[in-house]
């Protein structure tokens, strides 16, 4: 018997284990199921997850349920938003809620939620994006928690690494829970219990654009009553840290259908001035338990009332200390005589009635003392405010009484005496006449450095005056780096900068007798460089640096530097109007000097986007051509065979493009036009491989003798090519016609284009033409084409100079033919008509003389009608010994006729 019971409870065990081990692959697709039918059917919002993992066995006799990747999201009036995700969703419940229908609700008894955010967005209507529920669009009674599938019978609940934002478009508020740690145990589902949590997170605080709170450390360890019947939570036993700030709690709140009761007390539990300490962020205020302090610190306050769409609880809260003093036991000097007296009230619970009273808040150190009254009403409504603040400060002195960062050293000595009154309405409009500040500020032998900086920044006097309506810059004398500066102006919105976001608007002269860009030079992008190619974690980080436009200017700057330094470029005595907004600079007739002439310019240069950007027409006035060519890179690329000119340029440019990080042009982005005016009068032909190339296939011209005392030439350049537009220079009486293009990084496709007269052409062409003895070849000139490929350091030329004399022979020939068939005419005539007419000689001699002057005209018609134009330059040239067929002899005739012709002239044989 005992044998079979074994057997039956093995069997039963055996059925356990097998449905625990089988139910989660039936059961999984139908949690997931439910969960979705549930939630999706009672809310007006779509909620999904990638993944559903049911366990039997780790929670045993519970049964886990994980959900991977959940997300809520919103349908309109928020279509497409976010109210809520998890990395991880975990829920334990009993087994036998497994087994539920897809009807019933899930009694849910722990929860572990990881990597979660809840956004939670208020809009400008009003409207909230956690108003999900669709029973309340059409009843009037919110139904039982249950109906939405689930009932909540908590041991326990635990959230980490998450989020929580709260964003109210309408107010203005922002308020957000970063690194959200949080867990509670408690048995919820009793009538009344007790809840134990605990909470750490970072805090900030946001309302219109102002942050009273980034980041800030909170700790809170709270025992919480919880009565279900009357809705009643209880702070029994709690203490929270704010910063390093300890304060402990007791009231209640309790939340009705309608609004929640709030009755709240705190207070620090001591009085040790440490808390004052307490209250800056650890980062700033270091280790607070080695300081020695005197005096106290004390923060006691209250929330009590009624919370609903009107109110909030009416408040006080005190801050006061009286006489304390601190000192770090690592610094020099102590801080003391440390006065507070401040309220922060709200006495109507109407949010726009809080207000802040500053009765005093004042300190020393040493003798320096600085003292702050101020009174701000409807805080939470149109602020108004009314404060004076004065005191002399040495400013080094604060480095040495408390631990500053690193790197944010002060130097100078700091004097106010400033009262000011004015609402948040009026700035926010700019109506800045009906605010009313007035006193002075100044500054003296201030220095401030700072990693973000290319060089501590050195005012040696700094002083404001405050008027009703304006800031009166009376002097900003200092200097960055290699730059001095001496500014002065007005500034007319100062109020609108501090509070409402408004750039510096503003009337300035800048006087410098030194101006270097690269002293504005700032640490914009950090970026991690592998140290190895295949290491993609371990790497250095480099900052980049730029150049950028300050972004808070909206400003005319009246500007005169004596010198300005751009790069490597030099300009002197540089005038003109500078105006900045929007991180653009423009330009307004702006003059310098640059090597040794004038340069004008007006355009812009913007720094707004990722790539700076700019467009410049600038009036270039007898500028050194050597000097110019040889140190600004864009002339380099624009016409490279320039550096070899020593004279004098006058130019109009018009070019845009890109900028590099430091402001220099990005050569291959610009586009534009030049026309240029050079007067040069002597060539360094040394360093001209394009000119000594073209020689070497032109070896008449001599490069010293080239003109170029009145060159005008124009070109355009685009995506790195600059093509020329044809101009002419002059080699003593040749005509060079030149055009083409060549690329930035100096390849060359350039045509010249010569007009050679022919006494440059050779011996025989001289000879030919001193032959033909005719006036109007004295000028006879041949085009001879040389083109130019390569680049410039190693250029190709390749000349048709032999073309060019062939073409020039023929011509020759066909001239001279035409000489000696008008000649030859003549002579047949002369003779034909001698024989025609008959002489008085003897008959013997005149018998033997007309049948020689017979001959002859045989042998001049016969070389007429022979004569054809040669092929090339051989058929003058009598060394040339030709063929001895027919017609060959012809040719020969006719050219022994016109060398007689261009030769020495014969004795007539007829008398």
């Amino acid at each position: 018997m005992g044998k079979k019971i074994l057997k039956i409870v093995g069997v039963i065990l055996l059925l356990i284990i097998a449905v625990l081990i089988a139910a989660p692959f039936f059961l999984e697709a139908k949690i997931g199921d439910i969960i979705k039918n549930n939630v999706n059917k009672n809310v007006n919002a779509t909620l999904d997850f990638s993944e559903t993992d049911l366990s039997l066995f780790s929670s045993f006799p519970n049964a886990e349920v994980k959900f991977k990747d959940v997300i809520l999201i919103n349908k309109a009036p928020f279509e497409g938003d976010t109210l809520f995700k998890a990395n991880t969703l975990d829920l334990t419940m009993g087994i036998m809620q497994l087994f539920k229908g897809t009807e019933d609700a899930i009694v849910i008894n722990n929860i572990y939620l990881e990597g979660a955010l809840m956004n939670v967005v208020v809009d400008k209507d009003e409207n909230a994006n956690y108003d999900i529920d669709v029973a309340s669009e059409n009843t009037t009674v919110a139904e039982p928690i249950s109906t939405n599938g689930f009932s909540f019978d908590l041991q326990s609940y635990e959230i980490s690494n998450s989020r929580i934002y709260y964003i109210d478009k309408s107010t203005g508020i922002t308020f957000k829970l970063d690194d959200f740690q949080h867990k509670g145990t408690g048995d919820l589902s009793l009538a009344t219990s007790e809840l134990d949590t605990h909470t750490d997170a970072l805090v900030s605080f946001e309302m219109d654009s102002v942050n009273y709170l980034y980041r800030n450390k909170v700790q809170l360890d709270a025992l919480i009553g919880i009565d279900l019947n009357q809705n009643k939570y209880s702070f029994l036993k709690n203490e929270a840290l704010v910063n390093q700030l300890p304060l402990v709690f007791d009231g209640f709140v309790i939340v009705n259908d309608d609004n929640q009761e709030i009755d709240l007390t705190f207070k620090t539990p001591s009085s040790d001035f440490k808390n004052f300490l307490g209250v800056i962020p650890e980062i700033y205020s270091k280790n607070i338990e080695s300081v020695t302090t005197t005096g106290d610190f004390i923060v006691n306050g209250n929330f009590n009332g009624i919370v609903d769409d009107t109110h909030i609880p009416k408040f006080n809260i005190d801050i006061k200390s009286d006489n304390a003093s601190f000192k770090y036991p690592d610094l020099p000097k102590a801080v003391r005589n440390v006065f507070f007296d401040i309220q922060l009230n709200n006495k109507t619970g109407i949010t726009e009635d809080t207000y802040v009273d500053i009765n005093k808040a004042s300190f020393m150190i040493d003798e320096d003392k600085f003292n702050l009254t101020s009174n701000i009403t409807e805080l939470m409504g149109n602020t108004k405010v009314k404060a004076h603040v004065d005191g002399v400060m040495n400013l080094a002195n604060i480095s040495k009484a408390y631990p500053v960062p690193a790197g944010y050293d002060l130097k100078g000595l700091l004097k106010a005496d400033i009262t000011t009154a004015f609402d948040m309405a009026s700035v926010e409009k700019k109506q800045y006449e009906k605010t009313n500040t007035t006193g002075e500020l100044s500054v003296a032998n201030f220095e401030y450095n700072s990693e973000e900086l290319a060089n501590p920044v050195k005012f040696n006097k700094a002083s404001l005056t405050f008027n009703p309506k304006t800031v009166a810059l009376n002097s900003l004398n200092g200097t960055t780096g290699k730059t001095d500066f001496d500014v002065t102006g007005t500034i007319n919105n100062l109020l609108g900068f501090m509070f409402n976001d408004e750039k510096v608007e503003g009337y300035f002269n800048l006087k410098s007798n030194t101006f270097a860009l690269n002293d504005f030079m700032v640490a914009e992008v950090e970026t991690t460089t592998p140290t190895e190619k295949n290491d993609s974690e371990s790497g250095v980080v480099v900052k980049e640096e730029k150049i950028k436009i300050p972004s808070f200017l909206d400003a005319t700057i009246n500007a005169n530097a004596k010198q300005v330094l751009y790069d490597d470029i030099v300009l002197s005595d540089v005038t003109g109007i500078l105006m900045i907004k929007d991180e653009t600079a423009i330009l307004s007739n702006m003059t310098s000097g640059l090597f040794g002439g004038k340069m004008a310019f007006n355009g812009e240069v913007s720094t707004r986007g990722e790539i700076p950007t700019f467009a410049m027409k600038l009036d270039l006035n007898q500028l050194g051509i050597e000097e110019t060519f040889k140190s600004v890179e864009l002339f380099k690329s624009l016409a490279p065979i320039a550096q070899i000119l020593k004279g004098k340029l006058t130019s109009d440019i018009s070019l845009s493009g890109n900028l590099t990080d430091d402001l220099l042009p990005n050569l291959l982005s610009l586009s534009g036009d030049l026309f240029a005016d050079i007067a040069t009068d002597e060539i360094n032909t040394e360093s001209a491989p394009l000119l000594n190339a073209l020689v070497s296939k032109l070896n008449f011209i001599d490069l010293k003798e080239l003109n170029l005392k009145e060159l005008k030439t124009s070109l355009s350049f685009k995506d790195g090519l600059v093509t020329v537009k044809p101009f002419t220079i002059n080699y003593k009486d040749i005509a060079i016609n030149v055009d083409g293009s060549h690329t930035f990084d100096k390849k060359l496709n350039y045509k010249a284009t010569l007009q050679v007269p022919a006494k440059y052409l050779g011996s025989d062409i001289t000879k030919l033409i001193a032959r033909i003895d005719d006036s109007a070849l004295q000028n006879l000139t041949i085009p001879v084409i040389a083109n130019i490929g390569g680049v410039y350091n190693s250029p190709q030329v390749t000349t048709d100079l032999t073309s060019g004399i062939k073409q020039l022979t023929t011509k020759l020939v066909e001239i001279e033919k035409q000489k000696l068939i008008n000649k030859g005419t003549d002579k047949a005539k002369d003779l034909i008509g001698g024989i025609l007419s008959g002489n008085q000689a003897k008959s013997d001699s005149i018998k033997k003389d007309t049948t020689s002057n017979k001959q002859k005209a045989k042998d001049i018609l016969g070389g007429i009608l022979a004569i054809k134009n040669p092929k090339d330059s051989t058929a003058v040239n009598k060394d040339s010994v030709p063929a001895k067929n027919e017609k060959e002899v012809v040719k020969e005739k006719a050219k022994d006729i016109l060398g007689g012709l261009l030769g020495k002239k014969k004795k007539d044989t007829v008398n």
